[in-house]
């Protein structure tokens, strides 16, 4: 009876609060964007500065998307040959320029502020949906670009908010 209890307790005792304590918070998903836009502009301040951009956009994607971790469905706003960016290379290129002829290094604009309005995010355990308009500030012109997304979220083996899922468009206009 003892090891049939320990089993129950297993399953029923430990499961529950371990997933309590990998369960995501609104306040991760906003710090994930926080970082995540912090990164695309310092990239392009280093690209502009004469520093190791290629470097830094390596380090913003292992940090931010889940691609050692299986797969990430990336759909970037400007592609088109390529549309889907399945893996890491093709991320780095989407961002700094690469693999994929058609990209021209999206965070090499420079920008110099992304400004995130959710519209909404759905929390799931361990996993998290964001979906909203983010605003991009040229920092040559001050111009303001916006841009509607979508983020899937996880969190990781080490409790680390990653990207699963990234889709971005331009909005519709007649």
């Amino acid at each position: 009876m003892v090891p049939l209890f320990a089993l129950f307790v297993l399953l029923f005792g430990v499961f529950p609060a371990n997933a309590e304590l990998n369960r995501i918070t609104e306040a991760e998903i906003l710090d994930a964007q926080k970082g995540w836009a912090e990164g695309v502009v310092s990239i392009g301040r280093a690209y502009v500065d004469k520093k190791d951009y290629k470097a830094a956009a390596a380090e913003f994607v292992d940090a931010f998307y889940g691609y050692d971790q299986g797969p990430v469905l990336f759909k970037p706003t400007k592609a088109s040959a390529v549309k889907f960016r399945l893996t890491r290379g093709e991320a780095l290129s989407y961002f700094v320029k690469g693999s994929v002829p058609e990209d021209h290094g999206f965070v090499l604009q420079p920008w110099s502020n992304v400004r995130f309005e959710n519209a909404a995010i759905v929390i799931d355990g361990d996993s998290a949906l964001a979906m909203g308009v983010y605003f991009f500030t040229d920092a040559n012109t001050s111009e303001e670009v916006e841009v509607e997304y979508t983020f899937g979220y996880f969190k990781d083996e080490s409790g680390k908010i990653r990207i699963r899922l990234h889709h971005s468009s331009v909005p519709y206009s007649e």
